[in-house]
């Protein structure tokens, strides 16, 4: 193999609609299960090499218990052998990452060490490197390739890891499915004919079915944390800003230093708590070409050590969309273990900020940054189809519709709402250190590449819009707050449930730290059966 290779798709992409963009805007041995769904088991001893925390291997890998040539050889095998059924890595990058191997090996001999020293892993599709292809699954955009890294991957390769490849994306990153016409569509490991998530669908399935330890993926609508509850693993949104985004952008556009849109995230995504906090230490701080000259990233230590010291508030009913009553379930049974271990748990508080509101008002946010850089008869349609709409229509579509044509004053007093509510959160953490939610409103559904403005959302029977789903989302992205997701439990079938653990403003080693702690305690990330 001579560069990269673009791995040919197993499925088809569905057509994209004006309501696409929307779309995506979007090992642990357990000491006790959680009732109810199917109790965490340690991996099968023979499989228990594919399942290894990222941690370990860079243990190993320091002790030169096992070499990152050898870690390579693993994960490109797991891949051979696995990926014609779950398409996740679909750029190939083996021959430079043999190249980075051994050059890790020279250096750990030499006694280097560094924080993922030799360690094999993937990122999503949509970040740069340099002579692999970005697409963002946008088949005019099929061979072009940046000439520089994006600074997550820079970050990564300077702490020693060794990038084998890319994984798969939706089309414009604007699905909770994973599918487009360059490589075609990616499966859930747990049930094959199930979505793994979006946007970083891939990167969930390639943790899930054992191929890396870690991921970088990207979130505005829940694209970190939808596939971490889908697919059972762990995943951090930061709080906005904190890790530089440069170099994950549209592709074919320059990847400058920028303030951002205000919303979207760069993050890490693995299957412990432990690796999450690993990986976030390494990317986490501002870019060297804008804020950096000026200032160093200094977090605040997380708020408490242990489970019974933590104040917890726990909500799992919206306004605008209903939950899964297995997800309410499990989230019932997480907060009475909290509590009988301790913690201080409330179910609601007069502190909680509107969340119809806060919904809404992130629509608003969310909606000119989905519909960037139309042709001028899109915007056309938009203003035509939002003439149609009646003023107390206030679901989430039709504030989509309006939201393509927003002019800058309602844009400045939707951001003004968001400053208000961002005090109300503040407010509310001064009396709770972190608010356990849903990720979703159900676990993972069956692949469905309809037309996107036809989909519809099934919960518990009942129909609802698909942009629904990003209910539980939008309250940290629009606030600009850190959430960690951590897999809680299964259902009776073996679908991942996972639980959304928000935190306070730039104070994302607090939920980290909790996300690990419940590891600790309950168990976490429970390997599909391959």
């Amino acid at each position: 193999m001579n560069g990269y290779s673009v791995k040919p798709g197993v499925g088809t992409a569905s057509r994209r609609t004006f309501l696409a963009g929307v779309a995506a805007a979007c090992t642990v041995t357990a000491t006790r299960g959680f009732a109810q769904t199917a109790t965490p088991v340690p991996p099968p001893p023979e499989g228990g090499k594919w399942y290894r925390s990222a941690s370990e291997q860079v243990a190993d890998l320091a002790a030169r218990r096992v070499s990152a040539v050898e870690l390579l050889d693993q994960s490109i095998a797991r891949i051979d052998g696995l990926d014609r059924h779950i398409n996740a890595v679909v750029v190939r990058d083996f021959d430079r990452a043999r190249r980075a191997a051994i050059a890790a090996d020279q250096a750990l001999a030499r006694g280097e060490r560094r924080p993922l020293l030799g360690l094999p892993m993937t990122v999503k599709e949509s970040y740069n490197i340099a002579g692999l292809p970005t697409t963002w699954g946008i088949p005019v955009f099929k061979d072009w390739q940046p000439a520089e890294d994006a600074v997550v991957v820079e970050r990564l390769k300077a702490a020693g890891a060794v990038i084998i490849g890319k994984t798969n994306v939706p089309v414009a990153l604007a699905d909770w499915q994973t599918t487009n016409p360059i490589y075609g569509t990616t499966n859930n490991p747990y049930d094959i004919e199930r979505t793994p998530g979006g946007s970083s669908g891939g990167s969930a399935a390639a943790l899930a079915a054992g191929y890396v330890a870690l991921e970088a993926g990207s979130d505005i609508g829940g694209s970190l944390r939808t596939p971490a509850h889908y697919c059972g693993v762990f995943a951090h949104k930061p709080t906005y800003g904190v890790a530089p985004r440069r170099g994950q952008s549209f592709p074919g556009r320059p990847s400058l230093p920028s303030e951002g849109d205000g919303l979207a995230v760069v993050g890490p995504m693995a299957r412990s708590a432990q690796d999450i906090a690993l990986a976030f230490d390494v990317i986490a701080g501002p870019d060297d070409q804008r804020e950096g000259v000026a200032w160093r990233l200094v977090l605040p230590r997380p708020r408490h050590r242990t489970l019974r010291d933590f104040r917890v508030l726990l909500i799992d009913s919206h306004p605008l969309c209903p939950t899964a009553e297995v997800i309410r379930n499990a989230l019932a049974l997480l907060a009475d273990r909290l509590g009988k271990d301790g913690a201080t748990v409330a179910r609601q508080s007069p502190l909680l900020p509107d969340l119809a509101e806060a919904t809404r008002n992130y629509m608003r946010l969310l909606g000119p940054i989905m519909n960037l850089g139309r042709p001028p008869e899109y915007y056309e349609r938009m203003r035509s189809l939002a003439a149609t709409l009646g003023a107390d229509n206030q679901s989430l579509d039709a504030i989509y519709v309006r939201s393509a044509n927003l002019g800058w004053r309602d844009w400045e007093a939707a951001s003004n709402v968001r400053s208000r509510l961002q005090r109300q959160w503040a407010t509310l953490f001064r009396q709770w250190d972190v608010v356990l939610c849903p990720v979703m409103p159900t676990v993972a559904f069956k692949h469905d590449h309809t037309e996107s403005s036809t989909r519809r959302l099934d919960v518990d029977g009942q129909s609802q819009p698909y942009v629904n789903n990003i209910v539980w989302a939008g309250l940290a992205t629009a606030a600009q707050l850190p959430a960690t997701v951590a897999p809680i439990g299964r259902t009776d079938t073996g679908l991942p449930i996972g639980v959304q653990i928000i935190g306070p403003y730039l104070e994302d080693l607090t939920p980290i730290q909790f996300a690990q702690l419940l590891e600790r305690a309950y168990g976490g990330f429970v390997p599909p059966v391959l």
